[in-house]
């Protein structure tokens, strides 16, 4: 059992998760691809026997299946046994998450229903060089709400004095956007974070959606053109060149390709780093 369940450890590395002690016939949560140790968006689940077991990230979407290498063939019955509890663990997963969602979903509608306005004088606002649309203050941090294509409100980012920017635990952020701006109207640009976003929007007008990250600018995009058929949506690129990976661009690029929209990216003429 324990070379199954390092063999399964080692499949979940694989996608950059770190899921620490696994037991069998438990639903583990680790911080999920590239977030801090609070973070509880990876979850895997090693079956009883050590034969399989599920994996993934509700942050990215990510789901998948191992199956550890049989010392015989397996029958056509063993292979649908094996099958249905893939299914059966997905799904539990599945209701898992929703249901920490809908819970997270009530606490951000009680902090950001008694929380009051922004000061504008806030150190991430004096420090980005941006205004506070539509933001309220939580403790001394600004809180900034996550809404889905209807409205909803699903959870809250929380940016510090100190510039660090943190999610409430559970909260659903897949496809949930903030909008600066107003209305849309026949351009409307998507950004990763607030004061990106911010900024887009003063220097050009149009209204900004904020995604908050780059793994989200795709799903965003998704249900924006759902809500926004005729909308020309620019997708506004952070450019990474100095990571290894320049998932800025990379995701910027797909969002774009995935909704039929444009694609505008930071110039910062010879003094770029190469990515």
């Amino acid at each position: 059992m324990i070379e199954r369940i390092e063999a399964f450890r080692q499949a979940i590395e694989r996608h950059g998760l770190q899921p620490g002690d696994i037991e069998p016939g438990r639903l583990h949560r680790f911080p999920g691809a590239d977030k801090g140790s609070d973070n509880r968006a990876g979850w895997a689940r090693l079956f009883d026997d050590g034969q399989g077991g599920v994996f993934g990230d509700w942050s990215t979407g990510l789901s998948e299946t191992w199956q550890a290498e049989p010392g015989k063939p397996r029958t056509p019955t063993e292979q649908e046994a094996f099958r249905r509890k893939v299914v059966e663990a997905k799904q539990k997963a599945k209701l898992e998450q929703q249901s920490r969602q809908a819970a997270a979903a009530k606490r951000a509608a009680g902090i950001w229903e008694a929380a009051p306005p922004a000061p504008a004088d806030h150190p991430y606002l004096k420090a980005k060089n941006v205004q506070a649309y539509g933001l309220r203050r939580y403790d001394d941090a600004l809180a900034i709400p996550l809404r889905d294509k209807s409205g909803a409100l699903w959870s809250l980012q929380f940016i510090g004095p100190d510039c660090k920017k943190r999610f409430l635990t559970d909260g659903k952020k897949q496809g949930c956007y903030f909008a600066i701006g107003g209305k849309p109207g026949k351009v409307l640009c998507v950004a990763e974070g607030y004061a990106t976003a911010a900024t887009i929007h003063e220097v050009t007008g149009y209204p900004v959606a904020v995604a908050f990250d780059a793994g989200n600018l795709e799903p965003v995009a998704v249900a924006i053109r759902a809500k926004l058929p005729d909308t020309r949506l620019i997708i506004c690129a952070d450019d990474d060149a100095h990571k290894e990976k320049n998932t800025g661009l990379i995701d910027a690029r797909k969002a774009a390709l995935a909704v039929g929209g444009w694609l505008a990216t930071p110039d910062f003429n010879r003094e770029r780093v190469a990515a």
